[in-house]
């Protein structure tokens, strides 16, 4: 049994969930404790009560307690790969990839831990100093998503301890083994009871309970529009911190000078890779009409060529969706597009394998126009649309024509056009001549519009959220 880790001590839950490999329905990776209100109510209380001793801790204490953390995942990568492949779907390669990523993440924040900066700003009155410094937020509740199992928790939890905030972490019900894996490396991390918390459990439970509950200071969550929306409904009800990661639907621009085979390769990564459950996937492909017809037969040769199967057999490019509801969806949306007019070039199938599992073609839809739900919603499935379009003003304002705002991408060998694009893509992050999908540790990660609410995450831009502000004055 997997027990949630409350005040420094492993505590079983209420209820079990049986965690099973989407790529393998026989495989058990594990009995995972669920956590009820009054679990993550004690978490909080915990958390509480430790803040204002780890709020005085030193730079150099939560430097060496998160670089502790850091070097453990990044020593048992191909351990902890290996399970994130195995509850997650995505393949091995990615697995071990996001691993590292995460014990990078801690160990750069390790580093601003002891790098906090402030401010000696002149004022206007004679005989009077003025000084800004930051201070942590208090206890910092977390809610992530199961699509980076570990990668999304590391950019949340390692800057939120390395500012002097407590935590209480509730990963995806989906996918526990990672998240109580990272929980154990912190357990053995040197921080005091209270300082770090896991519960895990149902979002309407769990999630629930630290969305409400008065002691949680500050919320940082990735998820789902809908659940977005309540996450702060419940926050701003209550004045605390929000910061949210939601939705996207990013659109990659394809001109006719682009080169053919990079874009292609822009497309196939950032569209279908990790089976498309990326909130910074290309689902739009825009394609200028001189290149369309070369594009989308040279899309059709390469998805032809892919390889979908379970997520730990070596060469495999694609693993399973992550479970029968994601897998329902990405069906009802090919059904969805079919009925209004959108045509099926190839994919969007179920797969049978040697192993009964959650496996989906990656499906390519032409003929699209931007307002069809294709176009618009969400799938979260490896699933693109491409949409035909005159010129370059045409395809940045049909990329502009969203509510999202998170990525986008174009691909062109002209300096004028990518330059525009930088400056007038309505996202919070561009990409020339390489996939919408696929960021780095350090620096800022967040979108506009129905993407993003609340300061970036990632790099010294998480300190925005993780910290608040003082002024002080001194009369010498």
């Amino acid at each position: 049994m997997h027990a949630n880790f409350i005040n420094g001590e492993w505590i079983e839950g209420v209820d079990i969930r049986v965690n099973i490999s989407p790529s393998d329905l026989s495989d058990v990776i594990g009995d995972y404790s669920q956590a009820d209100a009054v679990q993550a109510a004690q978490a909080i209380g915990a958390a509480n009560a430790a803040a204002d001793a780890w709020a005085r801790s030193t730079g150099q204490q939560r430097a060496d307690m998160l670089d502790f953390v850091g070097t453990e995942i990044l020593a048992r990568k191909q351990e902890l790969g290996r399970l994130l492949s195995r509850e997650e779907g995505k393949t091995l390669a990615d697995g071990i990839g996001e691993v590292s990523r995460a014990g990078a993440i801690f160990k750069y924040f390790a580093g601003e831990a002891i790098r906090i900066q402030g401010e000696k700003l002149p004022v206007m009155r004679p005989g009077i100093e003025a000084d800004v410094t930051r201070e942590p937020v208090g206890v910092v509740g977390i809610i992530s998503p199961w699509n980076f199992p570990i990668a999304i928790p590391a950019w949340k939890i390692a800057p939120a301890l390395a500012y002097g905030n407590t935590v209480v972490f509730k990963p995806a019900d989906l996918v526990p083994g990672c998240a109580w894996e990272l929980a154990e490396i912190i357990s053995r991390a040197g921080f005091a009871p209270g300082v770090f918390n896991l519960v895990m459990g149902r979002g309407s439970v769990v999630g629930q309970a630290i969305l409400d509950h008065k002691q949680v200071d500050a919320i940082s969550f990735t998820g789902s529009v809908t659940t977005g929306r309540r996450v702060a409904e419940s926050a701003i009800k209550r004045l605390a911190k929000v910061q949210m990661e939601m939705g996207g639907k990013n659109p990659l621009v394809v001109l006719d000078d682009a080169d053919l085979q990079t874009a292609v390769d822009c497309a196939i990564q950032g569209a279908f890779f990790q089976t498309g459950q990326r909130c910074t996937a290309s689902s739009r492909l825009i394609v200028q009409k001189g290149i369309y017809p070369r594009f989308l037969d040279a899309m059709k040769a390469r998805m032809q060529q892919l390889t979908v199967d379970n997520a730990l057999k070596p060469g495999v490019e694609i693993g399973p969706v992550v479970d029968e509801t994601q897998l329902n969806q990405n069906e009802r949306y090919i059904s969805i597009a079919k009925e209004e007019g959108a045509r099926l070039v190839l994919g969007g199938e179920r797969l049978e394998r040697d192993t009964e599992g959650y496996y989906f073609s990656p499906a390519l839809f032409a003929d699209c126009h931007n307002d069809m739900r294709i176009a618009r919603e969400e799938v979260f499935g490896p699933v693109a649309a491409m949409i035909a379009v005159d010129s370059y003003e045409d395809a940045l304002a049909v990329a502009n024509d969203t509510e999202f705002g998170l990525s986008a991408g174009i691909c062109t060998s002209s300096l004028k056009y990518a330059s525009h694009f930088k400056r007038n893509s309505q996202v919070g992050m561009v990409m020339v001549n390489c996939a919408t999908a696929g960021v780095d540790y350090h620096v800022p990660f967040g979108g506009r519009k129905g993407s993003s609410y609340g300061p970036r995450e990632q790099g010294r831009y998480a300190a925005e959220f993780y910290t608040t502000v003082k002024t002080s004055y001194t009369a010498v």
